[in-house]
């Protein structure tokens, strides 16, 4: 498994990524999310995620973003987003991107991953609290706030 950048080469097929249909609501698309990562380029690290030629999943990254607003002092690092095939969960790969997605965040001195999900049967919160993700007791525009120590 690894991870690449996204590029004109692969770009296309990144987009046509997506999760089981039951996941739809849980996490916004790849489109999206490389419409935010153009956005805001200073904090956003998004990459694709193979198993040898095969793209399986996109993951984003995000680092030293501001919390809350634009001029927030509290700056945070972490996982933006998490996409893997629907046909190609379970299988480690969503494990594979988030160690080392945290690996990344790590290099540049980051003492804390955040993420956030969305709080429902069915959604990644034992996928997070498996890999070391605890609450923080926030909420996000409607979604758990959760951190891993890093």
């Amino acid at each position: 498994m690894r991870l690449e950048r996204v590029t004109p080469r692969n770009y296309e097929a990144a987009l046509k990524l997506s999760v089981r249909d039951d996941q739809q609501d849980l996490v916004a698309s790849v489109e999206h999310s490389l419409a935010e990562a153009y956005a805001y380029g200073d904090h956003a690290w998004p990459r694709l995620v193979y198993d040898d030629d095969r793209l399986v999943g996109f993951l984003m990254a995000f680092v030293d973003l501001p919390w809350r607003d634009p001029d927030d002092t509290d700056r945070r690092s972490g996982l933006w987003r998490l996409n893997i095939a629907g046909g190609e969960q379970g299988k480690g790969y969503g494990t594979f991107a988030v160690e080392a997605a945290c690996a990344e965040l790590r290099s540049r001195g980051t003492t804390a991953c955040y993420v956030t999900y969305v709080p429902r049967d069915g959604g990644p919160e034992p996928f997070y609290r498996g890999l070391g993700f605890v609450r923080t007791g926030e909420v996000a525009d409607g979604e758990t706030v959760a951190v891993r120590t890093l």
